[in-house]
């Protein structure tokens, strides 16, 4: 397992996070949340009032910030500038803006990049996007997970404070269309991935289904 990499894509609310969590704890491999770099380059962004309307201004500062992902599934930290950003980069302002800051090419390149010296020899479950198609391409273990868009707004509704499934479902089909239509590497499910619909079912099947494909894949 040293050498494994487990890519595991899909989009808000289909559950990677805690899958991912869990398949990691299990395997005893480390843990990647790409996201949560995206969200950190837009919390700094925001801090430093660069403004998001302007991709070419995003691009100029996008070489700036210090991101350093943690990779204990047990405390998957995040830090900008030293700063632990954990917290912030789940705000609503954050949510609200990633999706912009995460679809120029500069700052996908910089972060794949990182994403890429993370991974290293592999022993790791990265989640995100664009993992199996653009991040680990070679990953001998490809996940899409999926849910009903009443599904993934019930669980991220359920994780905010404040917040209603219906609220939820719309600002999930908004960064859907954001995320799956941007130019440079859009949400899709990559060659040779398996898709999980994980609508039905608890975070403990998932997880052991998740398990039994790394077995009969590796």
């Amino acid at each position: 397992m040293t050498g494994l990499v487990v890519a595991m894509d899909g989009p808000s609310g289909s559950g990677k996070s805690s899958v991912s969590r869990g398949v990691a704890r299990a395997l005893g491999l480390r843990y990647l949340d790409t996201g949560a770099m995206y969200r950190a380059m837009t919390w700094w962004m925001l801090r430093e009032g660069v403004d998001l309307a302007d991709p070419a201004a995003i691009a100029a500062r996008s070489g700036e910030p210090v991101i350093v992902a943690a990779t204990d599934p047990d405390a998957p930290a995040i830090h900008v500038d030293g700063v632990d950003v954990g917290g912030p980069i789940r705000e609503a302002e954050v949510t609200g803006a990633v999706s912009a800051v995460a679809a120029v090419p500069e700052v996908r390149a910089r972060l794949v990049a990182l994403q890429r010296e993370v991974v290293g020899a592999g022993g790791i479950v990265v989640e995100g996007r664009d993992i199996g198609s653009v991040v680990c391409p070679d990953a001998p273990v490809k996940i899409y997970l999926t849910a009903s868009a009443e599904a993934r707004a019930r669980r991220r509704s359920a994780e905010l404070a404040g917040t209603t499934v219906e609220a939820q479902q719309e600002a999930l089909a908004r960064r859907d269309t954001l995320d799956s239509t941007r130019k440079t590497d859009p949400l899709s499910m990559a060659d040779g991935a398996i898709e999980l619909d994980t609508t039905a079912f608890s975070l403990d099947e998932v997880i052991a289904e998740v398990l039994r494909l790394v077995k009969e894949r590796v």
